[in-house]
């Protein structure tokens, strides 16, 4: 089961950029937001039953994994561990993106005005790429401590 809903995902997946491919080649006019939510929400009903077919249902991999996992010592709290560093570096570096995307061209557009507070506004841009480093300190505190 766990095949068949990776599969689907992948198929999803490809075809959401070959058909982006061709609505660019096409110059198709459209929702850019409606067109990605469509796309994101039968990606995220896979996963889900992906997830919840690998809670309920037997693993595919059982042996494999059982052995690796018996041989490596790792538990599942081990396995969360590395999840929560996962998510919180991914989750840090998404809100860089976007502070970082608004106060950058915030700053691009004084700039432009007012020459004289290039300094000012790189500290601005300084403090929303904190935002990541926040997240990577969080990460190596859950791996190592």
């Amino acid at each position: 089961m766990q095949i068949i809903s990776m599969l689907l995902a992948a198929s999803i997946s490809i075809g959401t950029i070959i058909l982006g491919f061709k609505a660019l080649k096409q110059r198709k006019k459209g929702n850019v937001k409606k067109a990605m939510l469509k796309t994101l929400s039968a990606f995220g009903l896979v996963m889900v039953g992906a997830i919840i077919s690998t809670i309920y249902g037997g693993n595919v991999f059982a042996e494999t994994v059982t052995d690796a996992s018996a041989a490596a010592g790792m538990s599942l709290g081990e396995g969360f561990k590395y999840l929560a560093a996962a998510l919180s570096t991914g989750l840090a570096t998404i809100g860089t993106g976007l502070a970082v995307g608004s106060v950058g061209s915030s700053a691009v557009g004084a700039v432009s005005e007012d020459s004289s507070i290039l300094g000012k506004t790189l500290i601005f841009v300084g403090m929303a790429e904190g935002i990541a480093i926040y997240g990577m300190i969080i990460s190596i505190l859950i791996l190592f401590v």
